[in-house]
């Protein structure tokens, strides 16, 4: 498909401030349950959440970057007209990798035993598939993709 042809994807201006949204309300809505659950101390745990949380923001940045191209190429849509089976499947993939990515940091943080760990990891990315799910939808209704935010591959 021709660039001409391809839909109008997010600016990175827009991708920036997409990823620091959703890292930021991320961080401050799991925090604190996180912290009572585990036994770690507020401080701790915010400490290694965002840790996890700037892992997720590159992580966030390079799979949706990468999601939105395909997307484009073998639909020709945008987006933030991507059907719902394909936001959950979006949503999982999305956790699936940073599962791989934060599993190490977790248990090198937190000292537990790396079947713990990834109990500990998948909780949190149940936690945050929900979260994904319904933040992109929000997101995409308040910032819709326009024309004049056409990103240059």
């Amino acid at each position: 498909m021709s660039a001409a042809l391809l839909p109008v994807r997010r600016s990175p201006r827009d991708r920036l401030r997409q990823v620091m949204l959703f890292e930021v309300v991320g961080l401050l809505l799991v925090s604190p349950p996180f912290a009572w659950a585990s036994g770690m101390s507020l401080s701790s745990s915010l400490g290694l959440l965002a840790v996890l949380a700037l892992i997720a923001a590159l992580w966030n940045a390079v799979f949706n970057t990468g999601f939105d191209r395909c997307e484009a190429r073998l639909t020709g849509r945008r987006a933030d007209r991507r059907p719902w089976r394909l936001r959950v499947a979006h949503a999982f993939a999305f956790e699936g990798g940073l599962i791989l990515l934060t599993l190490p940091v977790l248990v090198a943080w937190t000292g537990m035993d790396w079947r713990t760990a990834l109990v500990t990891d998948i909780w949190l990315a149940l936690a945050y598939v929900t979260y994904a799910f319904l933040f992109h939808l929000g997101y995409d209704r308040c910032f819709p993709i326009l024309p004049r935010q056409c990103a240059d591959d």
